[in-house]
């Protein structure tokens, strides 16, 4: 059961104001404020002029992230503080600001929450183009699972597979990561064909074109191409679907594997009573104010699912990561 906190006046109006400390990192990141700033020591006006903004608004918002602790500034000059410097430089190889860019992406619909809890249904947003939108989150997942795709391929035992099924693996992360730790793996990153450029843009990157390939198609209404597969990964790709939609994934991915074969969900997964844990809980509010059927699922609800296609021997494995990610596997 997950634990239960006291609340005091103070954590409440922390809670209800936390949006002007997510903002203003959103608006610095936009703006490019780290990137221009980089290993360096810069002037109000060195920065706005850098931005191209308004020195009144700039000095504001540097003054706002020099009290957030990440700049520092010293005589009138502001420098990124070391965690700046590694996560929010885009020169950094640890660059996180495309998942930040799509933390601002869906912030006009959580300003909209109350609408879609009335309605049960996603609001009205603004849009800040396609393109835009599908680069922040595409690379906001690279950025996020290159923090932890090598940690997983560590633990995962993979020994003895041969085909991997990467399903909806965007920049075949995941994909990467499982064919550096298992030399003797190839696999197939299945997803939308406007994923296909990320996709292999990153695998070129790591040298791999000739173990990893990409088919293009919607898993919701695409027949999965490429098998017979030993091995499976769902990567955050159930909670925008709905039970019924779930299990038809499964089923097909099921259909297309070797029997014997291993099938892993990672996901933000709820404990059977879904009171936690925390970000599995907010993300099916996430999935509220944009998507009609997705949400976080429980242990229960993914292991009866895995069960209804036949999978057997449905474990989780000892991994937590950022915000409550787990894996449940099991055996075809």
């Amino acid at each position: 059961m997950t634990e239960k906190k006291e609340w005091s006046v103070g954590d409440l109006l922390r809670t209800s104001s936390g949006y002007w400390w997510g903002c203003s990192l959103q608006a610095a990141v936009r703006l490019d404020v780290f990137t221009v700033i980089d290993g360096g020591s810069l002037s109000l006006a060195e920065i706005a002029e850098k931005i191209e903004s308004d020195e009144r608004g700039t000095e504001y918002l540097l003054n706002a992230l020099a009290a957030m602790g990440l700049l520092l500034k010293e005589n009138g000059s502001y420098s990124n503080s070391p965690a700046a410097f590694e996560f929010l430089s885009s020169s950094s190889a640890k660059y996180i600001g495309y998942i930040i860019l799509h933390h601002h992406h869906v912030l006009d619909g959580w300003a909209q929450l109350h609408d879609a809890v009335k309605t049960g249904g996603p609001v009205e947003k603004r849009s800040y183009g396609d393109d835009t939108e599908r680069e922040s989150f595409l690379m906001g997942m690279f950025n996020l699972a290159m923090g932890i795709a090598p940690n997983i391929a560590a633990q995962v035992d993979l020994q003895g597979r041969h085909r991997l099924l990467d399903l909806g693996g965007g920049p075949g992360t995941y994909a990467i990561h499982f064919c550096i730790a298992n030399p003797e793996l190839q696999a197939v990153i299945f997803d939308h064909h406007t994923t296909k450029p990320f996709a292999a843009k990153t695998v070129d990157k790591f040298k791999l074109t000739d173990r990893i390939k990409f088919a293009g198609g919607d898993f919701n209404t695409d027949a999965i191409s490429g098998g017979p597969y030993d091995a499976a990964w769902l990567s955050h790709i159930l909670h925008s679907n709905g039970p019924d939609e779930c299990q038809q994934i499964i089923d097909k991915t099921v259909a297309e594997m070797s029997p014997g074969g291993v099938i892993m969900i990672h996901e933000f997964i709820l404990d059977n009573d879904k009171g936690g844990p925390e970000f599995p809980a907010l993300f099916s509010l996430n999935m509220l104010v944009s998507n009609k059927a997705g949400r976080s699922y429980s242990e229960e609800e993914l292991a009866g699912m895995l069960k209804k296609s036949g999978v057997k021997k449905i474990t989780r494995y000892p991994f937590q990561g950022p915000n409550d990610s787990s894996i449940l596997y099991g055996i075809v």
